[in-house]
């Protein structure tokens, strides 16, 4: 198994997107890139620690890449919204890739280079691509969120339509329904 780590917003959206895809055994909803240890959702939202909502995903290699995570990543948020994802605002939302190893590092940075080039998105990419320091686990709560939460306002009107585009643009990588 290996591990990425990815900050696109809120991390009930990210989660989300990722958690049934064939391979991935399990997303962490978590916080990186701050200044203190161990901080909690009410220290990150202030914007005064410098963390990020992040996921960490656990995946096979073999049944899902690095590259394909990567491209889903890209997919299913806006890269170009400097602290900002939609209506959430603020430094713990930036777009962020936070990398295990210098593979990743290589395979971020020339996925970046390749849609620059491609003016693939209609501003500057302002996603941040850095070696993970560390990951700090969310509160429980945070853990499978839209999941348990489903029925909640910001679930249905802005975590429900990530997941409905995962369906339709990577349906041949979800897991089958149980």
């Amino acid at each position: 198994m290996e591990q990425a780590t990815f900050g696109g917003g809120c991390f009930w959206c990210t989660e989300a997107v990722f958690q049934n895809l064939k391979g991935v055994q399990k997303v962490v909803s978590g916080y990186t890139g701050g200044r203190i240890a161990n901080p909690t959702y009410k220290e990150v939202c202030s914007g005064l620690t410098g963390h990020n909502e992040v996921i960490q995903i656990t995946f096979d290699p073999a049944v899902i890449s690095y590259e394909e995570l990567l491209e889903i990543f890209w997919k299913t948020h806006d890269p170009t919204t400097l602290n900002q994802q939609g209506n959430d605002v603020g430094t713990q939302y930036r777009s962020g890739i936070y990398t295990q190893n210098e593979e990743q590092q290589h395979l971020a940075e020339a996925y970046k280079q390749k849609l620059t080039a491609a003016n693939a998105f209609n501003g500057p990419i302002t996603t941040e691509i850095l070696p993970l320091k560390v990951f700090y686990p969310a509160e429980n709560y945070h853990q499978n969120y839209y999941n348990l939460n489903g029925s909640q306002p910001y679930c249905q009107f802005v975590v429900k339509s990530k997941v409905d585009k995962v369906k339709t643009v990577f349906g041949d990588k979800l897991r089958e329904a149980v």
